[in-house]
């Protein structure tokens, strides 16, 4: 593919990596045709950072040279971060690297950190509340145990086997290995009183209608994939729903400042050559973030 250019307003990011996430093999899949427009051949990827090497006439917010991060999907899909260069207004998510953070690293953030604290924005949760994170140690759960941890709250996180132990690192007060049986079950034997919030980012919608039966009534429960029963929920009170993300470039920089910071650390996974990307678009069980090296 040709070099991009970018236009007045827009800046052109020399690559360094990209975050993988499940939502890029969704779009191989289609799952914005008729929401975007595409351009092909159509260049993967959402999430990725770089440095600035040319802007546009009219740019204000950027310099040649600025280390960003940030999601390349603005207006048209097709033109992602999959790719040594990508082009991007100043006005979509991107923002400057802070000192001090490997630039590698946050390609790792945009996507499922931005999502963790939209969920936990949400659900507005209070010191020594019980909040429980079903897919805990997928992409956003990684970010999701830490920030309900740093927002005081008591984080209760499914994980079987070793990955208890990365958990408990990030900030989990307790874990629920759920190939012991069913996690509802655990969960209302440990705590009768319900939970206050739930997290569920891969439950189907039958599992999640068990797992809500440990909501106490009038908390919160939010699904990431559209597998609740609002009427449901609310019939019993309970705050939430299906939940899609909106966060832009402030919750990503506030995110990022927690990192520069020390509060909020980036589980990767695993590092892989973007020769070998369709290797890793719908691997399962992850730990953390796959992250592609450009």
């Amino acid at each position: 593919m040709p070099i991009p250019e970018p236009g007045p307003r827009a800046v052109r990011v020399q690559l360094e990596a990209a975050g993988v996430n499940p939502f890029d093999r969704k779009v191989a899949e289609g799952i914005l045709d008729g929401k975007l427009p595409h351009d092909f051949p159509l260049i993967l990827g959402v999430d990725g950072a770089g440095t600035i090497v040319e802007t546009g006439t009219e740019v204000t917010r950027f310099a040649v040279g600025d280390r960003v991060v940030g999601k390349f999907l603005a207006g048209r899909a097709g033109h992602g971060s999959f790719a040594e260069y990508g082009v991007l207004p100043e006005d979509a998510t991107l923002v400057r690297i802070p000192e001090g953070v490997p630039t590698m690293a946050t390609a790792a953030v945009p996507t499922a950190g931005v999502t963790a604290q939209d969920l936990v924005d949400a659900a507005k949760i209070e010191p020594d509340q019980t909040v429980l994170i079903v897919g805990a140690t997928g992409g956003v759960g990684v970010f999701l145990v830490q920030l309900a941890n740093l927002a005081g709250a008591h984080v209760i996180a499914t994980a079987r086997g070793a990955a208890a132990d990365q958990m408990q690192r990030l900030g989990a007060a307790e874990t629920i290995d759920y190939t012991r049986g069913s996690v509802a079950e655990q969960v209302a034997a440990r705590h009768p009183g319900g939970v206050d919030v739930l997290f569920d980012l891969v439950s189907a919608p039958e599992e999640l209608s068990e797992l809500t039966a440990v909501v106490r009534d009038g908390g919160s429960a939010y699904s990431t994939i559209f597998a609740a029963n609002t009427e449901a929920l609310r019939d019993r009170g309970i705050e939430g729903g299906n939940f899609e993300s909106h966060g832009a470039a402030p919750e990503l920089a506030r995110l990022l400042r927690r990192v520069a910071e020390g509060d909020v650390v980036i589980p990767i996974e695993e590092t892989v050559a973007l020769a070998q990307a369709a290797t890793v678009l719908d691997k399962p069980g992850a730990r953390g973030k796959t992250v592609l090296t450009i």
